[in-house]
């Protein structure tokens, strides 16, 4: 293995197909606790750490009762999703376990701890995957860089010799902010703006395009 450079998977929208899942849960909350859902909502809480978005909930749209009661009640929503199965993409755990034959792999998601626990735990990747980070412990969510860089660490290999492999606006920004080699991995159902994805080194249309991108970014 080469534990001189490292591979950094986000989560929702490159491996998990979530991000809707997360935008139905949020609207119905939305809806339920008395808040107004607007058009530019879901685009801004892609990449939000839970506290963040939780915030913006109440804040923003008017959802009543605190950040944390808020936060709590999505996330259990979620949780009880997960609990039949993470929403995997095509190929997403055999691009894990390539990649981790490869060099050390971890993965930095806003996602929260408990949604993370339940995709390794569901895929069988906890032994595969030596650092999985939220931006909700990093302290700031995308596009700070700090969930990269904390993800780095975790495998203990600098941020610049790193390849991440982002799907929204956000997450590339985060990554590209980390000074990491960026694979774009655009979600069809929440594209990323055009200028953001231009600045990607690469870009795969499916995780079986991974491997051999991975050889063109390090040759034998």
């Amino acid at each position: 293995m080469d534990t001189r450079h490292g591979v950094i998977f986000d989560l929702d929208g490159v491996l998990v197909d979530s991000e809707q899942w997360w935008d139905e849960i949020r609207r119905g909350v939305v809806a339920e606790f008395g808040g107004r859902w607007t058009d530019e909502a879901t685009t801004a809480m892609l990449g939000m750490s839970t506290p963040e978005w939780a915030r913006y909930l109440v804040e923003t749209l008017g959802v009543r009762g605190t950040p944390e009661q808020v936060a709590g009640t999505v996330i259990d929503r979620m949780a009880d999703r997960y609990a039949a199965g993470p929403p995997l993409l095509p190929h997403a755990v055999q691009a894990v376990r390539d990649a981790a034959r490869r060099v050390p792999v971890a993965i930095a998601t806003s996602s929260p701890p408990r949604i993370i626990e339940a995709f390794l735990s569901g895929t069988g990747l906890a032994g595969t995957v030596r650092a999985a980070v939220s931006s909700e412990q990093a302290g700031a969510g995308k596009p700070d860089p700090a969930v990269y860089l904390a993800a780095a660490a975790g495998i203990d290999v600098p941020a610049g010799d790193c390849v991440a492999i982002e799907d929204s606006s956000n997450g590339l920004r985060a990554a590209l902010n980390a000074r990491m080699t960026v694979i774009a991995a655009p979600n069809p159902h929440f594209p990323p703006a055009p200028d953001v994805l231009a600045r990607a080194g690469y870009r795969i249309d499916s995780l079986t395009e991974l491997a051999p991108t991975l050889d063109r970014i390090w040759p034998a």
